[in-house]
């Protein structure tokens, strides 16, 4: 799909719900979909969406080992309620190595270190998930509001880390709107959720961003 297709498909797309979004990149994806998790809140609306038009769609969750009991719970509940085909990818260092070696999960004001975090635990077992399921079509939950950096996104995006359509189906939805759509499918959600390779919601964890191919290779390397 080239730059103008993109450009004229995401201003059809834009008027329409995310049930038809999704029916429209599923028919582009070639039998070759995904949708990603990390089960943050109101990811339950992304998932719910997806089963709609794909029951089996194989969904891509990093489990870097520090997600907090409640977000635990609430993915379970999400995988028996919708019958998720849940494919897991765990990093290849558990957290209490992790730990030992380079110590605490690091904070805000580290950025190098989060970085060096987010390559180990997140990004490295989410490439080699990307790679073994090798979609055409990527579907996420990614939203406008969510960060700057997403803000210059659109519905559709093609991703350089991964050679895949991004698709969006929420991405101009508003707080407001997407407690809306759960409230109206009787979706749970969860606030105890915490991702430590961002720290701060505001910060990308290199998932959709150009540096995380890079920090992973470099990662790697070092060791």
């Amino acid at each position: 799909m080239t730059i103008f297709d993109l450009s004229l498909s995401n201003a059809e797309l834009r008027g329409k719900l995310p049930l038809e979004i999704v029916r429209w990149a599923l028919a582009q994806s070639r039998g070759r979909a995904i949708v990603s998790t990390n089960f943050r809140p109101y990811e339950a609306a992304i998932l719910h969406v997806a089963m709609q038009v794909q029951p089996d769609i194989p969904v891509l969750w990093v489990d870097h080992g520090y997600n907090r009991p409640a977000t635990y719970m609430h993915a379970e509940e999400l995988r028996a309620r919708l019958k998720l085909n849940l494919k897991p990818y765990l990093p290849r260092m558990t957290p209490a190595h992790r730990d030992a070696i380079h110590g605490p999960v690091p904070t805000t004001d580290d950025e190098a270190g989060l970085k060096q975090f987010s390559a180990i635990m997140k990004l490295e077992p989410f490439q080699r998930g990307m790679k073994e399921l090798a979609p055409t079509v990527w579907i996420t939950g990614l939203r406008k509001v969510q960060n700057p950096n997403r803000a210059g996104l659109d519905i559709l995006t093609r991703d350089e880390n991964f050679g895949a359509l991004k698709v969006s189906p929420f991405f101009y939805f508003d707080d407001e709107q997407i407690e809306a759509y759960l409230a109206e499918h009787q979706l749970p959600n969860e606030w105890d959720y915490f991702d430590p390779a961002k720290a701060d919601e505001k910060r990308e964890c290199g998932l959709h961003a150009a540096w995380g191919r890079d920090a992973v290779a470099a990662e790697t390397e070092a060791r």
